[in-house]
C-alpha cells in the first residue's frame, strides 16, 4: 500500500516539472522543419504571413545554436534569403532528401515566388530536441554568410 502513494507523488512531481519546461526546439523531421519554415510566407493569418520572425524564440525552434544569434541580429539586409526576394507569393514548396549523414540531413528545397522558380539546399541537423537547421545553401550564397555580410 506504501508504493501506490510514492508512485502518485513522483508522477504528480514529474508533471509539474514537465508542464514548466520551456517549448522545445526543433521538429520531428527535417521535411516538418522545412514545412514549418513556409508556413511563415503564405497568404493566411497576419502572424504566418510576414516571413520566419526574428526573435530568440524563433531562433531556438529552428536554428541550431551557431546560427541562432546571427539570425536575430539587427540587420540591414536587401531580401529574405528563405524565399530569395524582398517580397513573396509562393507557389507549392517541393522537398526531397539529397543525403543523410549521421545526424545530418541535406534536403533540396524547390518553389516558385512571383513566377521565378527558387531552388535551395537546407543542412539540418538532428539535436538533442529535434531537427534544426544548421545552413541554407543558394546557388551564389548561404544563409551563414548572408546574414554575416549584412549585420548592422
Amino acid at each position: 500500500m506504501q508504493i501506490k502513494p510514492m508512485k502518485i507523488a513522483a508522477s504528480a512531481a514529474l508533471a509539474m516539472f514537465l508542464g514548466s519546461a520551456p517549448a522545445a526546439a526543433g521538429f520531428k523531421s527535417p521535411e516538418s522543419l522545412v514545412r514549418n519554415v513556409y508556413a511563415h510566407y503564405g497568404s493566411g493569418a497576419a502572424e504566418l504571413s510576414k516571413g520566419l520572425p526574428r526573435n530568440a524564440e524563433t531562433a531556438a525552434k529552428f536554428f541550431d545554436p551557431s546560427l541562432r544569434g546571427a539570425w536575430v541580429a539587427p540587420r540591414r539586409e536587401p531580401y529574405d534569403f528563405l524565399v530569395q526576394g524582398s517580397s513573396w507569393k509562393l507557389g507549392a514548396v517541393s522537398i526531397a532528401v539529397l543525403r543523410k549523414q549521421f545526424d545530418r540531413t541535406y534536403l533540396d528545397v524547390a518553389f516558385d515566388n512571383q513566377g521565378r522558380a527558387v531552388r535551395l539546399n537546407f543542412i539540418v541537423v538532428n539535436g538533442p530536441d529535434g531537427w534544426v537547421i544548421s545552413d541554407v545553401e543558394s546557388p551564389h550564397d548561404s544563409l551563414r554568410a548572408f546574414l554575416t555580410q549584412h549585420r548592422n
